[in-house]
């Protein structure tokens, strides 16, 4: 198996995937806009909800949050807007 993958803090966000946030009646003002970028490195950023101590216990086994790593929850219209722009490979 090759290395774990680390994110790489030098990359830049390059675009937005899917609508903006006020497009799709998400946002919450400057403090609520859950979103989905791509990078400059291929990778991506979501912006979201912080909700890992609520679903940290009841992960599957084979599903770790590790050290540094938190998990997100967006709203489904924002997964469905950007679907048609996220590469299949």
């Amino acid at each position: 198996m090759g290395s774990a993958w680390e994110a790489d803090p030098r990359a830049r966000l390059l675009r937005r995937v899917g609508a903006a946030p006020s497009d799709l009646g998400t946002t919450g003002g400057r403090d609520g806009c859950p979103d989905i970028w791509e990078l400059d490195n291929g990778d991506f950023a979501v912006i979201g909800r912080d909700l890992t101590a609520v679903y940290a216990e009841g992960l599957p086994e084979d599903a770790v949050i590790g050290g540094g790593e938190r998990l997100v929850v967006i709203p489904r219209a924002t997964l469905l807007a950007a679907k048609t722009q996220i590469p299949n490979a």
